[in-house]
């Protein structure tokens, strides 16, 4: 396997879906699936193309209910290109014969190819390649080139170029009760010889959407004359055109599009910017050669160069490369300019809706060691809706910030209260609104950007705002218990999603989740000492502006340091207060019965059971507190509250909810391979494969052709980058502390830390760390248990051989 491409090598219906998904491409402004041109939405093919930020909301009656949901709007088709040769039927892949077939993702240059030989049923052969981009560095523009090669015959060609907003939201079968018509066509009209024009708008929305194609033939360079006629209908327009084709010749056919919204900065009117970019539209090939000069920018600072094991044939450097190309289809530098969130599964397909969840927990690390600027854009899209975090509270009876599970356009709560189990058919409720520590992953995001980027302007005019109205809410949630002595959360739930409430109780929510409360101790911490981080004059401005007064300071200190955490078996810690006292599952039962217990809350739902009652959870919970922080930092945590912790109690835990979980994330695994890294790296690796293969084996049995799961995507990338390399950032330190798997034999990256650029070559011998970026601050780096300081210029390197220091943190 070439480990820069991903292809395939046969055509195969039932897998188009999930080749669409895993072959989109974008530039972060919009992307556009892989469907092929001549395919239309059916059993087998989606087309889809999504904008950054393009929501829309629509109701529909369910169960006697109105229930009101916002998508991600499919944004009109701009592919369509037929072919029909001769007096033949418009081309079909099912109705021909294929004598070979191939389609790569280049993802050194960002294009998608497909190489097609057929064979029609009166015999005639012929050869089709198609190549498409979407621009990374011109954000509105997009191509298609197909070229086509007659190889037994000489004839005419027919050809259809459209542009079609007779499109709906229908990529999830589970959604198809929801009402999904977000489009109105406004307008379609021709645009000189040879350019098509549509634009739509959103119902409830009313975004704008204006996309302008130009479409044209050449005999290698010389353009062909056209004798075109445009079909203009209320929702779609259509260019019609013969090419004559000589056997053995090759004609090429060029269609180049620009997409503009009424979001888009800087211009007049939407219409009006894609009707005039067409007149400046060059051919393809120039727009492939400054697309791919991007890329390759963009590969200098996110590849990783690995040295695996003889045995492995690329497939791991093509998966982790195929990886990062879809993190920066959905978040690359084009979102710095956007109003824009991070969606959970990209801009590849309408699973989830394309809302923003906290995958971000997930996403963030990589971004923020390669460019942190992207990560600042992201967490401004948080920022400009603390209004709307704040008003989710006041409704709530509480103060602070209370940011919403699901968020899409305007920071409202989008999580729907309904929830279609496609196993049994039943409506059941949806709790998942309750998952409160969304806003610790927030606080947790921006803290880490800060730690990494030193951007003190940030965390002193957006990020420390935040952070305060975060711990606000922590502290009004929290609830004294006079008996216990201590500070109680109710009515929560926690990443484990199988568990909503109790099994006696009517009410959903859980108490004294661990995961929860650490992560609020945590934030209340870091709000506490923004006073050693800000100038002291912004700190006394916000304090003025957030009506923070010494006593509720004291209070937050107090809460930090009472809230409750349960424990059982000695030191294991309860995911909630009285999981220890739910049933036991039988496992291996279920397993023989079902085969894929991923799933396991549709399958209990479906026999009239429920999860609540068992001890067993959908993906790692308790567990993350072992993944985002270090075995120290817990340590400070758990003493802070008054509770003993030894690094002993670390496997303990581990072993106990890793054999009672279903992995119905794919977030999971990846945060099982991470904390058994130093334990069990063998098993950590393994976990690490079966995360890697996720999406491109599509692991969940059909959810990948939805969109892809951008958190374990950029999850298994930071693995690597972070886990395995042992990067850590913190006290604005940089510490290394490599543990890279038997079969991970080198690892090279580049890092930006604090405006300096480090170039990092770690293997199972030595580590050597360059300082690249001339005139810049030196750094302060641990390395094992030693302290060093790196200047700009100077390359350090440092002899492992096992050494301890290398064995557990500082």
């Amino acid at each position: 396997m070439h480990d820069w491409e991903w292809s395939y090598h046969d055509y195969r219906p039932e897998q188009e879906r999930l080749r669409e998904a895993l072959c989109t491409v974008g530039n972060g402004y919009f992307a556009s699936r892989g469907a092929a041109p001549e395919s239309v939405a059916d059993a087998h093919h989606y087309p889809g193309t999504y904008l950054a930020g393009g929501y829309d909301r629509a109701k529909t009656e369910i169960q006697g209910r109105v229930v009101e949901n916002e998508d991600l709007v499919n944004l009109p088709n701009w592919l369509p290109l037929r072919l029909r040769f001769a007096d033949g039927d418009w081309l079909d892949l099912d109705q021909v014969e294929l004598l070979d077939y191939r389609q790569t993702l280049d993802l050194r240059n960002a294009v998608l190819e497909r190489l097609i030989h057929f064979r029609e049923p009166g015999g005639r052969e012929t050869q089709l390649r198609q190549r498409r981009l979407v621009h990374m560095e011109h954000q509105h523009l997009a191509g298609l080139e197909t070229e086509l090669t007659p190889c037994n015959w000489s004839g005419s060609v027919e050809v259809l170029s459209a542009l079609d907003g007779r499109v709906t939201n229908a990529g999830v079968e589970r959604y198809h009760g929801l009402e999904g018509d977000h489009l109105e066509c406004l307008e379609t009209q021709a645009v000189d010889a040879d350019g098509l024009y549509l634009k739509a708008r959103t119902r409830q929305s009313r975004l704008e959407i204006a996309m302008s194609a130009r479409t044209r033939a050449y005999r290698g360079e010389q353009p062909i004359d056209l004798d075109a006629r445009v079909e203009t209908e209320a929702d779609q327009i259509k260019q019609r055109f013969q090419l004559h084709l000589d056997a053995g010749q090759t004609v090429s056919i060029e269609k180049l599009i620009a997409l503009y919204t009424s979001r888009d900065a800087a211009i007049s009117e939407c219409g009006l910017e894609a009707r005039s970019t067409l007149a400046s539209l060059p051919r393809f090939a120039a727009l492939q050669q400054s697309n791919a000069l991007i890329w390759q920018q963009l590969w200098r600072r996110f590849d990783l160069e690995l040295g695996l094991r003889d045995d492995d044939d690329g497939r791991t450097a093509a998966i982790l490369r195929l990886h990062l190309f879809h993190l920066l289809v959905t978040a690359s530098p084009r979102v710095m300019d956007l109003d824009a969130g991070v969606p959970a599964r990209g801009l590849h397909g309408e699973a989830y809706r394309g809302h923003i969840f906290w995958d971000e927990l997930f996403i963030f690390p990589t971004l923020n060691l390669r460019l942190p600027e992207i990560t600042r854009s992201l967490l401004m899209y948080r920022y400009r809706r603390l209004g709307a975090a704040r008003q989710a509270a006041r409704e709530a009876g509480l103060r602070g910030a209370m940011y919403p599970w699901q968020s899409g356009s305007n920071g409202r709560e989008e999580s729907q209260t309904l929830h279609l189990n496609p196993r049994s058919g039943h409506w059941t409720p949806d709790e998942s609104r309750l998952q409160r520590h969304v806003s610790s992953a927030i606080a947790y995001n921006l803290w880490q950007y800060y730690e990494t980027s030193g951007d003190q302007e940030f965390l002193s005019f957006y990020g420390a705002e935040m952070l305060l109205e975060i711990a606000r809410f922590w502290a009004s949630i929290a609830t004294y218990n006079q008996a216990l002595e201590r500070y109680e959360i109710h009515g929560v739930i926690g990443p484990d999603e199988f568990h909503t409430g109790y099994p006696d109780r009517e009410e959903p929510g859980l108490s004294n989740h661990a995961y929860t409360n650490v992560m609020a101790c945590w934030v209340l911490c870091r709000a506490l000492e923004l006073t050693e981080h800000l100038p002291s004059e912004r700190w006394d401005e916000l304090r003025e502006q957030l009506g923070i007064q010494r006593d509720e300071l004291e209070q937050w200190d107090r809460i930090s340091r009472k809230l409750r955490l349960c424990f059982h078996d000695q030191d294991v810690i309860s995911q909630f207060e009285g999981f220890e006292q739910l049933k036991e599952l039988d496992w291996q039962g279920y397993r023989e019965r079902y085969g894929d217990i991923q799933r396991l809350d549709r399958i209990l739902e479906a026999e009239g059971d429920s999860p609540n009652r068992y001890q067993a959870t959908k993906q790692a919970d308790v567990l993350m507190l072992f993944y985002l922080f270090s075995t120290e930092e817990l340590e400070r945590l758990l003493t802070r509250l008054g509770y003993h912790f030894h690094p002993e109690m670390i496997p303990r835990n581990v072993d106990y909810y890793g054999s009672r979980t279903s992995h119905g994330s794919t977030l999971s695994r990846v945060v099982d391979a991470w904390v058994l890294a130093r334990r069990d790296r063998q098993r950590s690796w393994s976990l690490f494969t079966e995360a890697l293969e996720s999406d491109v084996a599509d692991i969940q049995g059909g959810t990948t052709s939805e969109g892809i799961h951008l958190g374990a995507m950029a999850g298994t990338v930071d693995l690597i980058q972070r886990c395995y390399a042992g990067i850590e950032v913190r006290d604005q330190r940089l510490w290394l502390n490599p543990a890279l798997p038997e079969e991970l034999k080198r690892l090279r990256i580049r890092l930006r830390f604090r405006g300096q650029t480090l170039e990092l070559d770690v293997s199972h011998e030595r580590v050597q760390l360059r300082a690249i970026s001339p005139e810049t601050e030196t750094i302060r780096l641990w390395v094992g248990s030693e302290a060093y300081a790196l200047r700009a210029g100077e390359t350090h390197e440092f002899e492992r051989k096992d050494k301890p220091a290398f064995v557990e943190a500082p």
